[in-house]
């Protein structure tokens, strides 16, 4: 079974629409989540550098100062001159110096400018050992401007060195949202190039099934019905492409019976036509010497033809116009045992007649119908019933509530319907051999009329078995009980 077999127009346009919604949703989701992330990277670089700018501003600021203290310091170089808190405030501005170094250190900072903060700690000490073993050998040396060259060169190169690491900092970000950019249109064409194909595709088998439904209704418009119709594609248009395919066989069946019918109109025409020819013939032919009793037996026999056609068109007529009837727009509530004793009351003569007997097994059932056409349709197969019963036979009659729908059966003893006939009994003009002689003069269109008030009660009728250890014909027909009345 091909894919789309399994699945409906319906649900293969659903199927169409989500993928092609699904790569947009997957490129906005995509964009969405680099976004965050190179946002979230942006903030984190932008707060370290922050960060670690206010903490080198610091540092160097209290470079600054510690230059400034120490140079001060060794301007009052003479013990009796400099005073107590001097050192004091020298040592104190050396540990503001000592904890902005730390404070540096633990933003985790490029390894180079911590190799510039341990230099520029080193030369601060540098300057500090000098300064403090001259004083306390009262023997002050003043090779310190060298370490104070070295120290401000120190700051610079920290300051220097920063600048360059955040200048990486901000190309690496520039370059990763670049590359998210360029990486989101990539993915954006690939994702829509598997929904333009995946698109592409279902129109295509879309289209292909549509002009076979297409095809297959232009051929049964115009008549072509040897081509058989098959319809590939998503299950609901091969269901279409079968509902066209039983048409078709449908409308050849009705084609041969319709050559059928016209074979068998022709027929039931042309027979009581020949006979009608023969004795005008005749007639012509006449010589004087017939006597009037001639005469008037061929005059019996042409009116009696005239007749055979005259009942010929008008079940002509009734059948054509049953499906026309104005009548099925007005249903009533029919009460069928009512119904069924009234036609058997009309058939009392008959009966007695044959001597034939009358076994019933009825129960109240109310359907919504036409009456005139429920009693055709009792009328026609009790008719039957008693003409092909034997003399001192039986016929039962069965009418119950089977639940949902009515069920009449009428059983005879006749000589039965052969089982292959039972499909073809209902067709006009159909006569079956063990009807023999019996119907000539009737035109054959009883039980197709018969089969058509049924049917425009939504009903069926069928030739069931008969019972065991019975022969005859047994017919039942089923009408369901609701209906529009």
């Amino acid at each position: 079974m091909k894919l789309n077999t399994i699945f409906s127009l319906k649900a293969l346009i659903v199927m169409g629409f989500v993928i092609a919604v699904i790569p947009l949703f997957l490129a906005v989701m995509y964009a969405a989540f680099g976004m965050r992330e190179t946002s979230a990277l942006g903030r984190t670089i932008n707060f370290q550098v922050f960060e670690q700018t206010k903490s080198i501003r610091l540092v160097l600021q209290k470079t600054a100062d510690i230059e400034r203290k120490a140079r001060l310091f060794v301007l009052l170089s003479d013990p009796l001159v400099r005073q107590p808190y001097e050192q004091q405030s020298y040592e104190s501005t050396r540990a503001s110096f000592k904890q902005a170094l730390g404070e540096l250190l633990k933003l985790h900072v490029d390894n180079k400018i911590a190799l510039l903060v341990n230099e520029l700690s080193e030369k601060e000490n540098l300057i500090y050992q000098q300064i403090i073993g001259s004083a306390s050998e009262n023997n002050l040396k003043l090779p310190v401007d060298e370490a104070f060259q070295g120290l401000r060169e120190s700051s610079y190169n920290l300051s220097r060195e920063f600048e360059s690491y955040v200048d990486h900092e901000f190309n690496e970000l520039r370059q990763q949202s670049e590359s998210l950019e360029q990486g989101l249109f990539i993915k954006g064409g690939v994702l829509f190039v598997i929904s333009f194909i995946f698109i592409t595709i279902l129109l295509f088998v879309i289209s292909r099934s549509m002009r076979q439904l297409d095809t297959g209704i232009r051929r049964l418009g115009s008549g072509e019905l040897n081509e058989a119709i098959i319809i590939s594609g998503p299950s609901d248009l091969s269901y279409l492409g079968n509902r066209l395919e039983w048409l078709r066989t449908h409308l050849i069946e009705l084609e041969i019976s319709k050559q059928q019918f016209m074979h068998n109109v022709a027929r039931e025409i042309n027979l009581p036509l020949a006979s009608i020819r023969e004795s005008a013939g005749y007639l012509v032919n006449a010589t004087g010497d017939e006597s009037g009793n001639t005469r008037q037996d061929i005059a019996l026999q042409l009116c009696n033809n005239v007749d055979k056609l005259k009942t010929v068109s008008d079940e002509l007529v009734r059948y054509s116009q049953i499906h026309l009837n104005l009548e099925m727009n007005s249903k009533a509530t029919i009460n069928m045992e009512y119904l069924l004793d009234s036609v058997i009351k009309d058939f009392q003569s008959e009966l007695q007649a044959k001597s034939i007997g009358l076994k019933k097994l009825v129960r109240p059932v109310e359907i919504a119908g036409v009456e005139e056409q429920l009693r055709s349709v009792i009328d026609k197969l009790l008719s039957n019933a008693i003409k092909y019963s034997p003399l001192g036979g039986e016929i039962r009659i069965m009418l119950r509530d089977s639940g949902m729908q009515m069920e009449l059966e009428i059983e005879d003893e006749g000589p039965g319907i052969d089982p292959n006939e039972r499909l073809h009994v209902f067709e006009p003009f159909f006569r079956g051999k063990s009807a023999g002689n019996d119907d000539v003069d009737e035109p054959g269109l009883g039980l197709a009329i018969v089969r058509e008030y049924v049917t425009n009660h939504q009903g069926k009728i069928d030739i069931i078995d008969s019972r065991q250890d019975q022969q005859g014909a047994r017919i039942r027909i089923q009408i369901p009980l609701t209906g529009e009345a």
